[in-house]
């Protein structure tokens, strides 16, 4: 009684159509997973657990800084291509794996990052302990591209034939300074026929990310003479004048609505301690629902770093000893967007958290989706499932108890959108 209520009700919810009505029509939810091959991809997940753990934890010992995601990004490929997809590396460094639909004009992108925020010569050594496993960067986003390619292989193991293409995509350029250029590219080359994205990020299985939380990363940098803590004592410090400025930033007040918060995450000058610096730099990193409140934030700290110097500036500065220069200068920025409330892709994603017997809430967060979503693409950001700690820190930890739950939801809710071309022809 309660799949067929539920069957009802998601055939009668009113929907934002993807494409065109004749084009593609969803499959209700109940009759997919009921289909023989889509059931054989699911007990090919329940049965294939500890390969998917072993593969994240392959994946996470291969170092993905910043800029530097080449080797793991090859190994996804690798394990791609043994599940029989064709995959190839974009431009960008992507990789893109393609299970072929019915229909070739229409795609859905599943997507996870292959790159961490930790630098090159982190210890990514995992420490495993039962279901749980110890490393920089397992859960995020070792989780992501772990699914990803189990996904990949369970469709293809059950010989699952999408209506619409699937792209299974290992992108780069998420974390840090990246400024999303993987997502970037891959909406850029397929935005003609991109009708979804999902993103796999993290993860758990609490929460989707409809709403994209709009950011700018900046950098303030100051520079000057330089010389010695002695000798040269009156000499404007760029050090000096940053602090200045940076104490002025984050006294800025924040509005109680819509939420906004900033961070200066790093602090860089300075040659030694008997030295007056030539040059000082910080990284801020602005965030909000709303993107008047970064721009007012934006110039908030370009006057407090100009009112640093020129505090600095005053006497008893010896002005013949050199002046100090300053920039404010833009690293990154997320546009934000939102999924409308009856869209198909969130309808596909409750569905699955229905069979799965998962509930989960819509939140705000900054991802890969935000790009899709600036631009009015239908996108979602879900965990892969199990649970994580620690993010963005050397301590970071993942536990694989019930990951199974994550990896079934992301698997209908990529079928769930991209349809079943064997249920269309009955």
């Amino acid at each position: 009684m309660k799949r067929a209520v539920v069957c009802v009700i998601l055939l009668l919810m009113p929907g934002r159509p993807v494409a065109p009505l004749h084009a593609h029509r969803q499959v209700p939810a109940f009759r997919l997973a009921e289909n023989a091959r889509v059931r054989a991809a699911l007990e090919w997940l329940s049965h294939n657990l500890s390969w998917v753990n072993d593969t994240q934890a392959r994946l996470t010992e291969i170092p993905a800084p910043p800029f530097q995601e080449e080797a793991r990004a090859a190994a996804v490929s690798e394990l791609l291509i043994e599940t029989g997809l064709a995959a190839h590396t974009d431009k960008a460094g992507n990789v893109i794996g393609e299970l072929r639909g019915a229909n070739e004009n229409e795609i859905v992108l599943l997507s996870a990052h292959v790159d961490t925020v930790f630098p090159a010569g982190t210890n990514v050594k995992i420490h495993r302990e039962g279901n749980r496993m110890t490393a920089p960067g397992i859960s995020d986003n070792g989780t992501g591209i772990a699914a990803l390619v189990a996904i990949a292989r369970a469709l293809q193991s059950a010989h699952v034939k999408p209506e619409r293409t699937i792209l299974f995509a290992g992108n780069v350029g998420e974390e840090g300074e990246g400024n999303l250029r993987g997502m970037r590219e891959l909406v850029d080359t397929y935005r003609s026929k991109l009708k979804a994205v999902i993103v796999l990020d993290g993860s758990g299985t609490d929460h989707v990310t409809t709403k994209a939380l709009a950011s700018r990363r900046l950098e303030a940098t100051i520079t000057g003479p330089g010389g010695h803590s002695w000798s040269d004592f009156g000499m404007p410090n760029p050090i000096n004048a940053l602090i200045r400025g940076a104490l002025r930033f984050i006294n800025t007040k924040l509005p109680a609505g819509p939420r906004t918060t900033f961070n200066i995450g790093q602090i860089e000058g300075g040659t030694s301690v008997n030295s007056v610096p030539y040059e000082a730099k910080i990284k801020v990193d602005i965030r909000s629902e709303n993107e008047e409140e970064l721009g007012r934030l934006e110039s908030a700290l370009r006057e407090a770093i100009a009112a640093g110097v020129r505090d600095e500036m005053q006497p008893p500065r010896d002005r013949s000893k050199g002046n100090l220069e300053w920039k404010v200068e833009l690293l990154g920025s997320r546009p934000g967007g939102e999924l409308p409330a009856n869209s198909p892709l969130l309808a596909a994603l409750r569905a699955a958290d229905e069979i799965t017997g998962n509930q989960s809430r819509v939140e705000r967060s900054s991802t890969d989706a935000n790009i899709p979503l600036s631009l009015g693409i239908d996108a979602i950001s879900i965990g892969a499932g199990g649970m994580g700690g620690g993010a963005h820190s050397l301590q970071e930890w993942y536990d694989a108890t019930d990951r199974e739950v994550g990896l079934k939801r992301a698997l209908l809710t990529v079928l769930g959108i991209s349809g079943d071309a064997e249920e269309k022809a009955r």
